[in-house]
């Protein structure tokens, strides 16, 4: 789809932070910039229920599965242009910011639930990758924000072939044991099918894994269970999956 040019509102046009409906951005280091994150899943449709997930789902009940797409990418394209043109700080949430914070990290696909069971993954990162394709922005990376679980799916896998190898793949794991996968991310997959799909798309593109590890009852994580993990980080690497990184995540939250 041809998505024409939107103007940049002027300043004066907007006294209020800028908000959208489908896109937000977030300063994130690990982006080392602006996280601008697609919200793929508006009615928070998940198939984990991790304990320290902070998306109130009740609240989302009756909104659409899937964003607009073409809104969305709208919406995109007009943040794009608020970061190429040196005015992060007009973006909600950035206001007070430093202005080496506010260049474009990346663009993130994310949402308030599991990205790839969005029904329209694949035309997502399609509308995503031909707004880069048309060079206004410049390159700018990729992110996949993912439990790993729907990587089989046909539409994500379609998605995931059109990214280069400059774009990223961060998928979580917090556990070393289906016991404490069930614990913790309260899932009614299986811990070791999602393994498998992340070997599998590891082999083929680098993986970034995201893993946090909260306290139970007060108490840590046990060192049995901690090096349960370790194991599951080497399998993945003996298997053939290629991890880039490991992102460990504090818990600011109760």
């Amino acid at each position: 789809m041809n998505l024409a040019p939107t103007r940049v509102r002027d300043a004066r046009d907007a006294p209020e932070s800028l908000r959208y409906r489908y896109v937000c951005p977030v300063i994130s280091p690990r982006a080392r910039g602006l996280s601008v994150r697609l919200n793929l899943n508006p009615d928070g449709r998940c198939n984990f229920d991790c304990l320290y997930c902070d998306v109130r789902r009740p609240c989302l009940a009756g909104r659409p599965g899937c964003p607009e797409i073409d809104e969305m990418a709208q919406e995109l394209e007009e943040v794009l242009d608020v970061i190429r043109a040196g005015e992060g700080h007009r973006l909600h949430g950035c206001e007070s910011a430093p202005r080496e914070f506010l260049g474009l990290g990346h663009v993130a696909l994310s949402g308030d639930g599991e990205p790839t069971l969005c029904p329209g993954f694949d035309q997502v990162v399609e509308q995503v990758l031909h707004l880069r394709a048309q060079g206004r922005h410049g390159f700018f990376k990729v992110a996949l924000i993912t439990n790993g679980s729907g990587f089989d799916i046909p539409g994500v896998r379609r998605g995931l072939s059109l990214l280069t190898p400059q774009d990223e793949i961060w998928t979580k794991l917090d556990a070393g044991s289906e016991a404490w996968f069930r614990r913790v991310n309260r899932s009614n997959e299986e811990f070791g099918r999602v393994l498998d799909a992340m070997v599998r798309v590891g082999r083929s593109r680098p993986l970034v894994i995201q893993s946090l590890f909260p306290r139970l009852e007060c108490r840590a994580m046990p060192l049995a269970e901690q090096d349960a993990y370790a194991r599951q980080l080497r399998m993945l690497v003996d298997d053939g999956a290629q991890v880039r990184m490991v992102q460990v995540y504090s818990a600011s939250r109760t």
